[in-house]
C-alpha cells in the first residue's frame, strides 16, 4: 500500500513538471493575481496565492478520486483481476510512447481557466481547472494513477492514491509561488530545454514499474 501511495505521490509531482504547454502560464497568472491585491507585503500574497491554487489541484484531484473509486468499487469488483493487467499494459504502451517523443496529449481538448476579480476564487479555481488542463498535456501519469488504483479495491486506499497525486502535482506550483519570479523563469526555461531528456528518463521508470506488476505482480508472463 506504501509504494503505491508512494508512485501515486511521484506521478502528480512529475506531471506539471514536463507538462511544458501550461507550466509557463503559472508564474504569469500569479503575477497577475497578486497585481489585483493591494498589500505592502506582496511576497505573502503570491505564496498566500500559491496555497489556494494547491487547494484547487487537491480539490479537484478528490473529486476525481472519489467518483473513480465509487465506480471502481461498485461496477469493476469482478472484472479488477482483468482490468489491473490491462492497465499496467496500457501504461507500459504509453512509457514506449513517451521515450520515443510521441506528443499523445495533441490528442486531448484543451480547456480554458475561468476568469474572476476575486484574486483568492481565481487562484483555486484555477488550481481546479489546472488539475484538468495539465493531465491531457501528459497522460502517462494519469494512465499511471489509474494503473496503481485498480490494483486494490480498498476505497481509502485509492482515494489516498488521488490526493497524494494532487499535493504532488501542486508541489511544484506552490516552490514556484515561494521563489523570485527570476528563479521561476529559470527553473521553467531548464524544463523545457531538458524536457525530452526528462520524458526519457520518466518513460523509462513507468515502463520499468509496468514491467515489474505484469511480470512479478500478475505474472502475466510466468
Amino acid at each position: 500500500m506504501f509504494a503505491n501511495l508512494w508512485l501515486s505521490f511521484m506521478a502528480g509531482l512529475f506531471t506539471p513538471l514536463v507538462a511544458v504547454c501550461v507550466l509557463p502560464l503559472y508564474p504569469g497568472f500569479l503575477a497577475y493575481m497578486a497585481s489585483q491585491i493591494s498589500t505592502k507585503d506582496s511576497k505573502k500574497t503570491i505564496v498566500l496565492l500559491g496555497f489556494a491554487v494547491a487547494a484547487g489541484v487537491i480539490s479537484s484531484m478528490f473529486v476525481f478520486g472519489l467518483i473513480f473509486t465509487k465506480l471502481l468499487q461498485k461496477s469493476l469488483t469482478n472484472a479488477i483481476g482483468i482490468l489491473s493487467p490491462i492497465a499496467f499494459g496500457i501504461l507500459g504502451l504509453v512509457s514506449i510512447l513517451l521515450i520515443f517523443n510521441v506528443d499523445i496529449g495533441r490528442i486531448f481538448p484543451h480547456i480554458s481557466t475561468p476568469k474572476t476579480k476575486r484574486p483568492l476564487l481565481g487562484s483555486y479555481l484555477f488550481g481546479v481547472f489546472f488539475g484538468v488542463i495539465v493531465l491531457p498535456c501528459n497522460p502517462a501519469s494519469l494512465v499511471l494513477l489509474f494503473a496503481i488504483s485498480t490494483s486494490t479495491l480498498s476505497f481509502i486506499s485509492n482515494l489516498f492514491n488521488f490526493i497524494l497525486f494532487g499535493i504532488g502535482m501542486s508541489l511544484p506550483l506552490v516552490l514556484l509561488s515561494i521563489i523570485s519570479a527570476s528563479k521561476s523563469t529559470i527553473i521553467i526555461g531548464f524544463l523545457t530545454k531538458y524536457k525530452r531528456i526528462i520524458n526519457i528518463i520518466a518513460g523509462i521508470i513507468m515502463l520499468g514499474i509496468s514491467l515489474y506488476y505484469l511480470i512479478f505482480v500478475f505474472h502475466i508472463f510466468g
